[in-house]
């Protein structure tokens, strides 16, 4: 991908130095605006991202000094270099009291302003990381609670406080919830927060084993075992001992392999394949699955002996859907993030009115789907905060298509009106996500039962409870 230009303003009442400026800038590799005086340059700022302003001090109807006070009260993120042919020791002096990163004297030598330039350049870069990477510390003690997760929400802290408690016993524990939701970072979350924290956690997909060489997988082979064994090698069980096996999609597996790991998990032994003795392994064993064990256990595809076994303790993550209230820290980690790793340190955040459409989506595909829509947008954004034009079709245009209730507030100035409208979209959007089962609702929504009856009878003629 090709490197952005950085953005250059330069405001000087000189057109020949507005000229021989941009000119030298773009020769050096930066992209250049120029203005003729203060007040313009102020409106230029306002409206367009730039890395570094060169400013003249003496100027007509906004002088320089003028325009770094004015700047103040602009939201903006550019480094800011004064020039002048009259400058004094005083005059840098309160130059860099109001906000200047440094003072070029005129005249000056062309590779003066060049020079300045680059170290300002190198002292930003250097001073976004340092901020970047003390969020991202921040963020990491502040999610070290489980395995890197991230929710406030009623739901996601009940989760988070059994996870903890089964983390200090080697208990079997099964995680279920829809695909996206995290069942894998549940499950090295409570390795982390247990005495196995030391040793291996190792993570497989059951699905994604071909059947004929699971046995293999799990439990290792001696040598000459089978065509193309031309060593002995160690299985999954032996490879995990003293920590912890994630057996994700833990449905997945044939019934021919279900017998074997349920004599796993009682006798604590394996026998490699083509082997004669057994041995003695001690891994503990984290299942999850996207699907309903139970009606599987009915439909004869899991032996119900092997789900009793695995689901000691049943850890079950909410959908996306069910914890909305996540959405906005989820928006700031996810951005933080990507902000990294996708070297985007100019993206801040995102728009109220993006992150309204976030919240209006089904989420079908969970916490995953909101990363990787939030990566698109970062990819597309052009300003500090992501817009819903950054966003995919589906969601940019929902709240145009179907009419958002969130919408009413922007003409709304009274808090009770307000609260009346985020009151009726959080009950809609409660009772949609529940099936209308208000105990469900109640519970999502952190209020009482009577309260909420009370509240559909409130607002039983709005469109949308």
């Amino acid at each position: 991908m090709t490197e952005e230009l950085k953005r250059v303003l330069v405001i000087d009442d000189e057109e020949n130095m507005r000229h021989m400026l941009a000119a030298l800038l773009k020769a050096e590799g930066y992209a250049t605006e120029t203005a003729a005086d203060g007040q313009v340059g102020l409106e230029l700022l306002r409206g367009t991202m730039f890395d570094f302003v060169l400013c003249d001090i003496r100027m007509p109807k906004m002088d320089g000094l003028a325009f770094l006070k004015a700047a103040v009260e602009v939201r903006h993120s550019a480094v800011l270099i004064m020039m002048s042919a009259f400058g004094t020791v005083d005059t840098a002096i309160e130059a860099m009291k109001q906000g200047a990163y440094d003072f070029i004297s005129k005249p000056f030598k062309t590779d003066e302003v060049v020079l300045v330039l680059k170290k300002a350049e190198e002292r930003e870069r250097l001073r976004r990381e340092n901020i970047l990477l003390k969020k991202r510390l921040a963020g990491l003690e502040q999610a070290a609670g489980l395995g890197g997760m991230i929710g406030s929400s009623k739901a996601m802290q009940a989760v988070f406080q059994l996870a903890v408690k089964v983390a200090k016993h080697n208990t079997t524990v099964l995680i279920t919830g829809e695909s996206g939701t995290g069942k894998e970072l549940v499950a090295r979350g409570i390795h982390e927060k247990s005495s196995r924290a030391a040793r291996p956690f190792l993570a497989v997909n059951c699905g994604g084993i071909p059947e004929n060489l699971l046995e293999s997988e799990f439990f290792g082979h001696v040598r000459g075992a089978f065509t193309g064994a031309d060593r002995d090698r160690k299985g999954l069980f032996e490879e995990a001992d003293g920590g912890t096996l994630f057996l994700d999609e833990i449905g997945e597996l044939p019934l021919s392999m279900q017998v074997k790991l349920l004599r796993v998990l009682q006798e604590q032994e394996i026998r490699r394949v083509g082997a004669t003795a057994s041995r003695r392994v001690d891994a503990r064993i984290i299942a999850a699955t996207a699907r309903n064990l139970a009606d599987e256990v009915r439909a004869g595809r899991f032996r119900e002996d092997l789900f009793y076994r695995l689901n000691v303790v049943n850890i079950h993550l909410p959908p996306l859907r069910e914890r909305i209230a996540d959405i906005p820290q989820l928006c700031e980690h996810f951005i933080e993030k990507l902000t990294l790793s996708m070297n985007r340190p100019e993206i801040e955040g995102i728009a109220s009115t993006a992150l309204q459409a976030l919240l209006a989506h089904s989420w079908p595909g969970n916490v995953r789907e909101l990363e990787n829509i939030l990566e698109r947008a970062m990819l597309l954004a052009e300003e500090r905060l992501i817009q819903p034009d950054n966003l995919p079709e589906m969601l940019a245009g929902h709240r145009q298509r179907e009419g958002h209730p969130l919408d009413a507030l922007l003409g709304v100035s009274s808090i009770k009106k307000g609260r009346q409208i985020v009151e009726h979209w959080l009950i809609s959007r409660a009772m949609e996500a529940t099936g209308s089962n208000k105990s469900r609702a109640a519970e999502l929504l952190e209020m009482s039962y009577p309260s909420l009856l009370s509240k559909l009878q409130e607002y039983r003629t709005n469109s949308y409870v």
